[in-house]
C-alpha cells in the first residue's frame, strides 16, 4: 500500500509541475500580450472616466 502512494505522490508532483509549466507558457504566449496589455490598463481608464 506505501508503494501505491509513493508513486501517486510522484505522479502528481509531475502533473503539477506538467500544469505549472503550461499555465506559465500561456501566460506569456505572444498571443496573449495584446490582452494582458488591456487589463493592464483597465484601472487606468475608470480614472479617465472619472476626472473627464
Amino acid at each position: 500500500m506505501e508503494a501505491i502512494f509513493s508513486t501517486a505522490s510522484s505522479v502528481m508532483t509531475v502533473v503539477s509541475f506538467g500544469t505549472f509549466i503550461g499555465i506559465v507558457w500561456w501566460a506569456y504566449a505572444r498571443r496573449n500580450q495584446e490582452g494582458w496589455a488591456q487589463a493592464a490598463a483597465l484601472p487606468f481608464a475608470d480614472e479617465e472616466k472619472d476626472h473627464g
